[in-house]
Order: structure tokens, then sequence, then C-alpha cells
């Protein structure tokens, strides 16, 4: 099951991007910012207690502005609104209740979603309170209280906002049909992917809306295996501004990659592969999905000999964090190497569940320290215990050692290195945790 999706909505300057960057990095303990997301940050994955979610920050929301970038943000910020589970609302008690925020009011309740109503810079309840109640004639709910500059009512948001959770059930744990994303930006053939699939196969299940996520799954069945295809093509209007369609695509992206078990990240052939492609790339590499770098409109290219090796150094150079992910080309207009991707999509998943017996990972790690000896500092030297693996998708792996911060982020490439050279893992992230032990307790 994929975490749930928080959206932070307002009109501009009530204190959106302060309350997301509380929660983003400094209150909250586990928070990761995806590889090559440059400028502001669009998302962040968030714990709060035993929960974790991805919270989606949003551009503020003026409802009749008639200028083009603050059009834009609106636009925006109902995608967010239609992929979220549940929404903050926020508002500003100094600046009181004005008419636009009744009419984001308006716009939430039509998206009929769980609202949370946050009342920002309250820094002095007993002086602010009496305001506060204004707040209530949104009809949205109680308002809560907060002041993001000055931490305080974070946690009784958060507990508001973990309550409208969706439970696990029995039924969504037992889908073990392959999940498999379809993203990159937009007209790259992303939806003739879709469609050649469903043509080639004929053999379509049904179509189904995907639930509150702003993306439609898709069942194909190929060779009597049942797959979910999460579709991200569709986006409502082009934007013309290159920063919110980066926006557009990274909130849709995440949510996708999010529910997807394999990702296949498809790059147009004559563009090239491009820096918005490693920022979409590297949100599938972040969640430790499986990878299938898809190179579409490949007969549109001339060709040599070289033509292949050369364009694969291109996708090496550019997406370097994420050497294990497989490359193929291919035509959506054609077919050309379509029914291939089944092939590929299987041995990913394959891989990204394989177990390794702890054995014989240890015997893999005792060769690998005899040929390269563990770094050294100050006389120290690093001493390696052993290692187990404890799950999969991905592959996680731990490692005991006597002193973590004589692990060197090289050292730990070299053994999965070595752990890739005996295993394969094609197409898949390979995370390591390091943990100290001390001598006497091994």
């Amino acid at each position: 099951m994929s975490k749930p999706v928080v959206a932070i909505v307002g009109r501009p300057n009530v204190g959106k991007s302060t309350l997301f960057n509380v929660l983003a990095g400094e209150m909250i303990s586990i928070v990761k910012d995806t590889p090559g997301v440059t400028r502001d940050r669009i998302y962040a994955d968030v714990s709060w207690l035993d929960q974790d979610f991805t919270l989606i920050d949003t551009g503020g929301i003026e409802p009749e502005s008639s200028d083009i970038i603050l059009s834009q943000m609106r636009e925006q910020a109902q995608i967010a609104i239609d992929t979220a589970d549940v929404i903050i609302f926020i508002t500003d008690v100094r600046q009181g209740l004005v008419d636009a925020d009744s009419k984001v009011a308006d716009m939430l309740h039509r998206a009929r979603k769980p609202v949370i109503l946050a009342v920002n810079k309250v820094d002095n309840f007993d002086k602010f309170m009496p305001d506060v109640y204004e707040f209530y004639n949104l009809g949205i709910g109680d308002p809560n209280p907060v002041s993001a500059s000055s931490r305080l009512g974070i946690g009784d948001l958060l507990d508001a906002v973990v309550s409208y959770f969706p439970e696990k059930t029995e039924e969504e744990e037992e889908d073990e049909r392959p999940r498999v994303a379809i993203v990159g930006k937009p007209n790259v053939g992303k939806s003739s992917i879709i469609n050649k699939l469903l043509g080639e196969n004929r053999v379509i299940v049904s179509d189904i809306a995907g639930t509150t996520r702003d993306a439609i799954d898709t069942e194909i069945v190929h060779d009597g295996r049942e797959y979910v295809f999460i579709d991200t093509a569709g986006l409502r209007r082009k934007s013309k501004i290159k920063e919110e369609l980066e926006r557009y695509s990274i909130i849709r992206t995440v949510t996708a990659v999010e529910r997807a078990d394999v990702v296949l990240m498809v790059i147009d052939a004559v563009e090239g592969v491009t820096e918005q492609d490693a920022k979409i790339a590297g949100i599938a590499h972040e969640r430790g999905k499986g990878v299938i770098i898809v190179v579409n409109k490949w007969d549109a290219i001339e060709k040599n000999d070289k033509t292949m090796r050369e364009y694969e150094g291109k996708i090496r150079n550019v997406l370097s964090y994420m050497p294990y992910a497989e490359i193929m080309y291919i035509s959506a207009k054609t077919g050309q190497r379509i029914h291939k991707l089944f092939e590929m999509i299987d041995m990913v998943i394959e891989n990204q569940s394989l177990r390794i017996a702890t054995g014989v990972l240890n015997e893999i790690m005792t060769e690998a320290v005899a040929m390269q000896q563990p770094p050294s500092d100050k006389g120290k030297r690093l001493k390696l215990y052993y290692i187990t693996q404890v799950s999969v998708k991905p592959p996680t792996f731990v490692i005991f050692v006597n002193d973590k911060e004589l692990m060197h982020f090289s050292y730990t490439r070299y053994l999965e290195n070595k752990i890739r050279e005996a295993f394969g893992f094609r197409g898949t992230s390979l995370k390591f945790f390091i943990r100290e032990r001390k001598e006497k307790e091994k």
C-alpha cells in the first residue's frame, strides 16, 4: 500500500512554505529530498509517530486572478488537491477571514476530500483565540490554531491529519499483481506505449479509475499474468511556464511512483535525456523502485553501429546515480520491442524480491575485505563483523561494524558492486544501513 498524500493549500502569504519547511525539515524525524529536485521543494517524505506520508507544497491560490503565473499556481494547486488523500487548508489569523479564503474553501468543498483547517500565526493563544473562532464561518470544521514559525500547535495539527489516513485492508495486502508506473515528461509517448500494450495484447480486463489518485490504472493480461499500469500521461492543460510544468510532472510522478513496484522512465529518443528526466528518475531512485529507462521513438533516430552505445553513454552520464537501471530502445509507433517490456518488468520484479542467505552474504563480504582492506583513520581501522539482508523491494542490507564513521561511502559502494557481481540485482537499487557493534559483543 502506498503512503498517503497530504497537500498544503491556501492563498499566497499565509505561511504555507513555513509550515512545509517545519514539517519536512525540522520537526519530523525521517525526511529525504529526492536528488536533482532544485529550486523550491515540491514534496517531502514525512513521518509522524508511526505514520509515514508524502507532503506536497503548492503555490498560493488566487481564485479569481487573471495573472498568468497565479492562474498556473491555481491549476497546479488543483492537481495537488485531486492527488491528495488529506488537505491542510492554511489561513492567517492576523489578516483575518478574507473573501479569497471563502473562495478557496468552496474549491475544497467540491473536492470532497478530508480537509484540516489550520489558522496560522497564532503566536499567543490567549490573545488570538477569539479571532480564530471567526474561521468557523468557512464551514470546513474546527479551526486548528498553529504558529508555523514558533512551532506551536503542530502536533495537534498532525494528529488531526493522520486520523484520516486509511487503514490497510486485507484485500490490498493480498494484491500481488505487479504495479508498473509509466513516468516522464509530457509528450514523450507514455500514452502511446499504454495504447500499444493494450492493442497488442487485446485482453484488457477493465479500466478502473485510480481511486484518490489523479492517474488511471489499467489492467493488462500478458501470458496469463495480470499487470496494473499506472498512467500519468494526461495533464489537463499544458502549462507554458516551465517551472509550473515541472511542478505538475513532479506531483503526478511522486504519487504514481509511490504506488508502483517498477517504474518505466520514458525518454524521447529525438530530444535525448534531459535534466528534467534526471529529476523525475530521481524520484523512483529515492524510493527504491525497480527502474527501466525506456527510450521511445527509436525509429526516428538515424543509426550506425555505434549509435546505441553512444546513446547509452549519454544516459548513464546524466543518470549516473542509478547505474543499475535497465535500458530499452522501443518505438510505440511501430511496436518495435514493445513486447519485450513484459520480460524486462518480470526480471526487475524478481530482482527486487530476491533474498540472499546471510551465510552467502558474509562469504562475499569476507572475500571482498581480503581483496581490498577497509579504510582507516588516525590509526583506527574499520572492522566489518557481518552483513545480513533485512527486507526486499528494494533489497535492503545491514552491515555491522566497529565504527560507522569509518565506513566511507566509497567502501559501501565497493561492497555493493561485489554483491551485484554475484547476484546481479539488475534494474533495482540496493539499500545499505551501517550499524555499530562493540567488539566484545561480536
